[in-house]
């Protein structure tokens, strides 16, 4: 028996213990046995060959490892303690989940107003139809390993409905916190927005760490962002360094709406992040930016593919890495441009700081062009840093390592700048100096 089948039939087993102890609606468990139907023909993606998607992210340790459900400790967590390890603002609404399950001592959700925002599970019960209506509508089960087991075994996750014509005042923020377990176990997030017409929304999805526990994580987001609305969505991914992460997240813009990305991925064993953008309307603007900060034996993949499908719409992608140690990053970058999308504005470009000879940058940006009339770009870079900057810094006093690590950060900075939430803001520049490398660069 294969490494592969073995793996599948681990989640088939716990998949029937799940659902056979589940008192759910029907049309989530048929979505339920769709996801495993989906995970049971695909698998992990372990293939070396004519698997381009994974051609850079060895995922044999995940599908090797034997992660259980439900396995995560429940035991309750200190406000303080949670506050040392995510950012924090209690003006946000924030949805706590702890090992997968929403926590509702650790939350501080919204009460009163038009938007709803809550746990799935309790909204299942109580309002399914809202539920049941965008759930599973922007990932394709069929095509991805990952996203079909977590559909699998979807229970519990944010769900975030801005009505029309709605305005949010304060971000809210989905924090899923792992801690300790009895042993390595997975958990299965998973988030759905939806953004009504001319709605304006910030959406803080964060993942953290409490403890050195060895995990799995597999997250699914998806997002609508109906006609002339504006979503600001933020994801921090600050786990263990024994902790596997791979989310997937497919999102839809309707006609003149505006949705920017601003991701920040620290301290991961292997991290992955699949985005998923489709331009399904004329007049959009998109910005999605990154900075991964990778050091020690860490692995971080991200996978970001834009589709311009209708005309008049304008796309940017910018991403930032600073890697150090062994570690090794993979950047796979692609615009889409369908047939008929003419007058579309598209731009990607990819950096990289290497600070050891033994870091490893993947790279793959691309342009798929079917229009006419486009005005389209991309780039890459991998190196280390302008050796002027350095002299100037050292010829006013400043000393090779102090100066090495401001070079570092003004890197790191040029993402963090474009945060618009102030305390976020202050989380990450105070995380991502901390992580920084002591280095010192010398020509």
């Amino acid at each position: 028996m294969t490494q592969a089948s073995t793996a599948n039939q681990r989640y088939e087993r716990q998949f029937s213990d799940f659902v056979g102890g589940n008192s759910t609606p029907d049309w989530l468990n048929t979505l339920r046995r769709k996801g495993m139907e989906g995970f049971a023909r695909q698998g992990f993606p372990t293939a070396r060959r004519g698997n381009e998607a994974w051609k850079y992210t060895n995922v044999a340790p995940i599908a090797d490892a034997s992660f259980d459900h439900g396995a995560g400790a429940t035991s309750d967590l200190a406000l303080d303690a949670l506050k040392q390890v995510a950012p924090w603002d209690d003006a946000w609404t924030t949805l706590v989940f702890l090992n997968g399950r929403y926590s509702a001592q650790l939350s501080s959700p919204s009460t009163g107003g038009p938007s709803q925002a809550g746990n799935l599970a309790a909204l299942v019960r109580s309002n399914g139809t809202s539920v049941q209506a965008r759930l599973g509508s922007l990932v394709d089960i069929g095509e991805d390993g990952f996203a079909a087991l977590n559909t699998a075994f979807t229970d519990d996750g944010a769900f975030v409905h801005v009505p029309d014509g709605v305005s949010l005042e304060a971000p809210v923020h989905l924090l899923f916190v792992s801690t300790e377990g009895d042993r390595p176990f997975v958990t299965y997030p998973r988030v759905l927005v939806v953004a009504g017409k001319k709605s304006r929304a910030t959406i803080i999805e964060s993942y953290v760490d409490i403890g050195q526990a060895e995990y799995f994580t597999d997250s699914v987001a998806e997002i609508v962002v109906e006609e002339e609305a504006e979503v600001e969505h933020y994801r921090l991914l600050n786990e263990s360094d024994s902790a596997f992460h791979v989310g997937v997240a497919r999102i839809e813009q309707k006609d003149g709406s505006s949705f920017s990305s601003r991701a920040f991925y620290n301290s991961v064993a292997l991290g992955r992040h699949d985005l998923g953008l489709t331009i399904n309307g004329s007049e959009c603007y998109s910005d999605l930016s990154g900075l991964y900060v990778t050091s020690g034996a860490q692995h971080v993949d991200n996978f970001v593919n834009i589709d311009h499908t209708k005309p008049f719409s304008t796309s940017r992608l910018y991403y930032k890495g600073i890697l150090s140690g062994r570690s090794r990053a993979v950047f796979g970058g692609t615009v889409y441009v369908r047939e008929g999308a003419i007058k579309t504005d598209a731009l990607q470009s990819d950096k990289n700081l290497l600070l050891s000879p033994d870091a490893e940058i993947d790279t793959k940006p691309a342009l798929f062009i079917w229009a006419d009339d486009v005005k389209c770009g991309h780039g890459a870079t991998a190196g280390s840093v302008n050796a002027d900057a350095l002299f100037y810094m050292r010829s006013r006093g400043v000393d090779l390592e102090t100066a090495s690590k401001l070079i570092i950060f003004g890197f790191a900075t040029e993402i963090i700048d474009t945060v618009r939430v102030p305390g976020l803001k202050d989380f990450l520049e105070k995380t991502v100096l901390e992580s920084l490398p002591a280095h010192r660069f010398e020509f």
